[in-house]
């Protein structure tokens, strides 16, 4: 079908806007992948949308296509791995605070698992996971050709940081519409949402992070129809990574199901203690924070400490599972 017919149900407004299966959307954005829409449709696509909110049905179609675009030389390495696969996706960077996605990650791959934090190389604005990546000299997959390094990474007990660029390149100029809008759009919901698990059955976690509370809701919904394995949460300055200040409310997922035991209550009241950060937030500094903490020389903020035990649980969970429906 017509991107117009498309158009004509997603773009009438937020009270009169149809929302679309999940064929159809599926249908819809392979057809904005494979460049078969003009600029000025891409760019109602993305009003529309905006104005709109993606229903569950219509993520799911949408990744659905997003992941049918994976790069193959990126996809078959994923898939060629032996342990689960934790999905960071980091699209925001930082602002006010420290960028401690890599914090995460680096603490996840000690525990012995693959970890994949992907995302855009550079902000002006901000200090992304990339820079942080590159002042610890860790692994980073710049293009598809570079695929082997995320065998090695992991072999290394090393987390890498794959750009959206090489993971997924139609998403990657499906992001560069907001700089002629001016307004985020369906892929970046999409971004959050990537996953690819070994051949083999091991589990894909994603650590799904929100910010605007309605985001909560269909995102849960959609964990739950795509029985996926997650931890969702608010994320810091839209990082999939825990406040350092307090702790986040955190739902698990196995299979789709939440588990209340492998979730997180988040912190209320009044802080009593703030953890010990970086007065600065440049990528050099947050390296060297980070390479102190997962050397020993200090510790890790508690809430980030306690995500990181609950992915480590729901990984286990995750394989438990798997080992029982086999």
């Amino acid at each position: 079908m017509s991107i117009v017919a498309y158009l004509k149900d997603i773009g009438r407004g937020r009270q009169g806007a149809r929302s679309l299966g999940t064929p159809q959307a599926e249908d819809l954005m392979r057809q904005i992948f494979d460049g078969r829409v003009s600029d000025l449709q891409l760019g109602a696509f993305a009003i529309a949308m905006r104005i709109k909110g993606e229903s569950p049905a219509e993520l799911a179609g949408f990744v659905a296509a997003a992941q049918a675009h994976l790069a193959p030389a990126i996809a078959a390495a994923i898939e060629g791995g032996t342990r689960p696969v934790v999905w960071l996706p980091s699209y925001n960077g930082a602002r006010k605070l420290p960028n401690l996605t890599p914090l995460l990650a680096g603490m996840l791959a000690q525990q012995g698992l693959a970890v994949i934090v992907h995302g855009r190389p550079a902000d002006p604005a901000r200090v992304t996971s990339h820079d942080v990546f590159r002042a610890l000299g860790w692994p980073v997959v710049a293009a598809a050709s570079d695929a082997a390094v995320i065998g090695h990474a992991w072999q290394t007990g090393r987390p890498v940081f794959i750009t959206t660029e090489a993971l997924c390149p139609p998403l990657a100029r499906l992001l560069d519409v907001r700089h002629e809008v001016g307004l985020r759009n369906a892929g970046h919901t999409v971004c959050k949402l990537l996953a690819l698990r070994a051949a083999r059955p091991f589990s894909a976690l994603r650590v799904v992070n929100h910010t605007h509370p309605e985001y909560a809701v269909s995102l849960a919904q959609y964990l739950a129809e795509a029985r996926a394995d997650a931890l969702l949460l608010r994320g810091t300055e839209g990082e999939p990574v825990a406040d350092a200040r307090r702790t986040p409310r955190m739902e698990a997922f196995v299979a789709g199901q939440r588990v209340e035991a492998l979730g997180v209550p988040g912190q209320g009241g009044v802080l009593v203690r703030v953890p010990v950060l970086p007065s600065a937030i440049d990528a050099a500094t947050t390296a060297g924070f980070i390479q102190a903490i997962l050397a020993g020389a200090g510790a890790a903020p508690g809430p980030i400490q306690t995500q990181a035990s609950a992915i480590v649980a729901l990984a286990q969970a995750s394989a438990n599972a798997l080992e029982q429906a086999a």
